[in-house]
């Protein structure tokens, strides 16, 4: 009897344990400044001039990315306006804006999957952004590292230009 006393008892551990897997699926996440950061909403978009713009936001902190395309490859930041980063905060006062367009910071993003069928792409970015306000120098800069986002949604084209 204490055999299956015992052998019950076991069963009853084991199978009480269970492992949550949650998975990131879709994730807009980087490294800014070194420290984790993880986009609470994101969303992408096809611009009727047919460049990919590809936001994250976290409260009132935004990331967007800009391609001229988006074909799967690594495009620039800092090279002309067609491809460019930039991270701002809505509601900070006063406003501060990073960018990386034309000659203003440096970086990368590289699409390494746009799925037509599943309105979904994904990809990679790193880039250093410059403050537009020359006179912050305690913020001359951000840094974003170990960029990632997957399977974001794309949602309908916008027909406007930023």
């Amino acid at each position: 009897m204490k055999k299956y006393l015992s052998l019950l008892l076991l069963f009853a551990l084991l199978s009480s344990c269970s492992e949550e897997i949650q998975f990131n699926n879709p994730a807009f996440q980087t490294l800014k400044n070194r420290v984790f950061w993880r986009a609470q909403t994101y969303e992408a978009y096809l611009t009727s001039g047919g460049q990919m713009v590809i936001k994250g936001s976290l409260g009132a902190e935004q990331v967007q990315l800009q391609t001229a395309s988006p074909e799967a490859r690594t495009y620039i930041f800092g090279v002309d306006n067609n491809s460019w980063a930039t991270f701002y905060n809505e509601f900070s006062e006063p406003t501060y804006r990073f960018t990386t367009q034309a000659n203003s910071g440096s970086g990368e993003i590289t699409i390494t999957e746009y799925n037509k069928e599943a309105n979904t792409i994904s990809g990679t970015f790193k880039f250093v952004a410059e403050n537009s306000d020359e006179r912050d120098t305690a913020n001359a800069n951000v840094s974003f590292s170990e960029g990632v986002f997957y399977k974001v949604p794309i949602t309908s084209e916008i027909t406007f230009e930023n």
